[in-house]
């Protein structure tokens, strides 16, 4: 067997997040039938994590364990054929036969992307965000996310993890003109983590919140004292990093 990481990239507008629901599909419900169907076998593959529904990808990743050796430009080139518009693989890199998407991922990065000004090129790709902020205050309260804690506050209340705990590396908002960007980085994150927490920080860019109430809320491990989710449209998965040793060879069309 030979595996093979996948890049992916998509618009999230029409799936119900990554993996499919009951009555909606998922990205990877796609990918896998559009790959069944060019190699003549059933497959199943293995995602970097999951988003929510309506969240928007840049980068992630997946594994497949196929019993030939693929040309990966050619093969690149027929798999994104079969996919739909909203939906694109950007690489193809042969791997060791252990590499794995999820548990070999050592960092995952997000952004949250809010238009202050209403824009008709960001529908469905930035929250309009009418109200005025004060987007000193909420990196002084992003701030205190840095660092390796547990956030249950911000995490879905029914979730299968072990623990809360994750190491945040970055977590600032960074303005040009009417776009305002929130740029998170860690190890790992929780189910509804970075909306949870832009759903906060945006309280206490409004005034709602003070910076005190924020480090309030994220000691308290409670998701009730912490502020709404933001809308998923504004939410990108943007780099997902790996050891370079998983590689055999890198590949990008």
């Amino acid at each position: 067997m030979h595996r093979y990481f996948f890049e992916i990239s998509y618009n999230g507008t029409h799936y119900a997040g990554w993996q499919s629901q009951p009555n909606a599909k998922g990205v990877q419900e796609v990918v896998e039938n559009a790959l069944s169907k060019l190699l003549r076998q059933d497959i199943e593959i293995v995602g970097s994590g999951r988003t929510d529904a309506g969240v928007h990808c840049e980068q992630q990743f997946f594994h497949v364990d196929v019993d030939q050796e693929l040309d990966s430009i050619l093969f690149l080139g027929r798999l994104n054929a079969f996919l739909p518009k909203d939906i694109a693989i950007q690489s193809v890199h042969p791997v060791k036969e252990d590499a794995h998407a999820r548990y070999g991922a050592t960092e995952r990065s997000y952004e949250y992307r809010i238009t202050l000004k209403k824009n008709p090129f960001l529908e469905g790709l930035a929250l309009h965000y009418f109200k005025s902020l004060d987007v000193q205050t909420m990196n002084r309260a992003a701030a205190l996310l840095v660092g390796q804690q547990d956030f249950e506050s911000f995490s879905k209340v029914k979730t299968d993890v072990s623990n809360f705990r994750c190491d945040v590396k970055v977590a600032e908002w960074r303005q040009n003109a009417h776009l305002l960007i929130f740029h998170i980085t860690a190890n790992r994150f929780l189910r509804g983590m970075v909306r949870a927490i832009v759903g906060t920080l945006l309280d206490v860019g409004a005034g709602k919140l003070t910076v005190a109430d924020f480090e309030k809320i994220l000691k308290a491990r409670d998701r009730k004292m912490a502020g709404m989710n933001a809308a998923p449209y504004g939410l990108f998965l943007t780099r997902v990093a790996y050891p370079e040793s998983l590689f055999i060879q890198k590949v990008i069309a």
